[in-house]
């Protein structure tokens, strides 16, 4: 299994000297890669193919938690239908793709608007990280690599990458199960959004301005909609205008361009229907909001001796500032603040332990990314093979191992794997 977010290790459970070792054997299911061990078989049974394919489901589900525990498929094979689409929309989105290959029935029950119903009606599976490589070693047409760290469940998967078309793409960025791209296909500029569970992908119009782009994509479940916004740009000599997708009418609609001359390079951060972005002509925060189409400022001024800054959305409202600190490589420090949207002013609320600090960041001029969802905060840097993750309502900070650095044109963020969020 690859590296994964790492935890105290368990004490080793008493096993009886008279009972062998259980043989593990190490499986490679289609369509999903995971290094784990395979689930001790069944015995057969009398059950219908329909209905005794949901012991393997049950198997999965379990698995990661209760090896041991012995399953009878018998009693699995009595479940009625209506039971078996609510057991199967609890299993882990990853593990689903085991039970595609079992039958033709299954692969129908997982396609089912049933199925997509309760799956939608349950929980979130909880945070994960996709980590995406542009070419593989293999050249820049060759297929691209993604994997994802469920947090929960502390195992990677690979997902399968090759239905995108070969183009030299680069992640923009994930929302309610969606992933968007953009790159060039030859000469032209290409933006793809893509749900890699249900590997259903469409390619956006080009933009009247088409030229490389910053890209931000939300999802609206509740219309049914994802949004692409291109932020203002300059290309050349010449400024672009603000643009926006919406996939209820696919096509891009042109707005007003940024009244800002100078922008932080900060990524851009999105929360409430709003894009934030650093600029310091003029000082503060430019906010887009997206219903009116229009740019505010806003005057809410850096922290003192801030050395870089990075703009972080996390729920509802909340916006985050995180950056360093600090005039001298030892006087240096990590630090988060949140945005006072009544009085505009940001305000501190937790700073990196010395620790951590100084085992994410060897080097006082080394690089640093950072990027968040739902109150969590990850920090990466390009010599480091794990993260570091913040949960600011808990307050807690914790190591991810096997978390990838921005080296070797790789990219990460959170990502939240739904097979019920269509790409509409």
């Amino acid at each position: 299994m690859d590296a994964a977010v790492a935890v105290p290790a368990r004490a080793a459970r008493p096993t009886s000297p008279s009972r062998p070792p259980k043989t593990i054997r190490s499986t490679k299911p289609r369509g999903l890669d995971e290094d784990t061990a395979a689930p001790p078989a069944f015995p057969k049974g009398k059950a219908s193919s329909s209905s005794a394919a949901a012991a393997p489901a049950a198997a999965l589900l379990l698995h990661h938690h209760h090896a041991d525990v012995p399953m009878d498929a018998s009693v699995w094979a009595g479940l009625p239908d209506d039971l078996l689409l609510e057991v199967l929309a609890r299993v882990p989105p990853f593990l689903l793709f085991r039970l595609r290959p079992v039958s033709r029935r299954w692969e129908a029950i997982l396609r089912d608007p049933a199925f997509l119903a309760a799956h939608a009606a349950v929980p979130s599976h909880g945070p994960c990280l996709l980590t995406f490589s542009r070419g593989g070693g293999g050249g820049a047409h060759s297929p691209p690599h993604c994997s994802v760290l469920s947090i929960p469940l502390h195992a990677r998967y690979k997902l399968p990458f090759g239905f995108l078309p070969p183009w030299d793409l680069w992640l923009v960025g994930s929302s309610g199960g969606l992933v968007c791209f953009s790159g060039f296909d030859g000469t032209t500029f290409r933006t793809v959004v893509c749900n890699p569970l249900t590997q259903a992908w469409r390619l956006l119009p080009d933009m009247h301005y088409n030229q490389q782009r910053q890209l931000v994509l939300t999802v609206d479940k509740s219309r049914r909609s994802f949004k692409v916004i291109a932020a203002s740009d300059v290309y050349g000599d010449k400024a672009l205008p603000t643009e926006v997708y919406d996939s209820n009418e696919n096509k891009w609609s042109v707005h007003q361009m940024m009244p800002a001359a100078n922008l932080c390079s900060s990524k851009m951060a999105f929360c409430d229907s709003r894009l934030y972005l650093e600029t310091l002509s003029p000082l503060g925060l430019m906010m887009y909001r997206v219903d009116a189409g229009r740019w505010e400022h806003i005057p809410a001024k850096f922290p003192r001796s801030l050395l870089d800054g990075y703009l972080v959305a996390g729920a509802r409202t909340r916006l985050f500032l995180v950056g360093r600190i600090g005039l001298y490589s030892t006087l240096q420090s990590m630090r988060i603040w949140e945005l006072d949207h009544g009085r505009t002013v940001w305000v501190e609320i937790s700073r990196m332990p010395p620790r951590y600090f100084r085992a994410l960041l060897r080097l006082s001029a080394e690089r640093f990314e950072c990027f968040g969802q739902d109150n969590l905060i990850c920090f990466t840097s390009w010599n480091q093979g794990k993260g570091l993750l913040y949960d600011v309502d808990k307050k807690s900070w914790s190591w991810i191992a096997g978390c990838a650095s921005q080296l070797c044109n790789s990219q990460v963020c959170f990502y939240e794997p739904r097979f019920d969020t269509s790409i509409y």
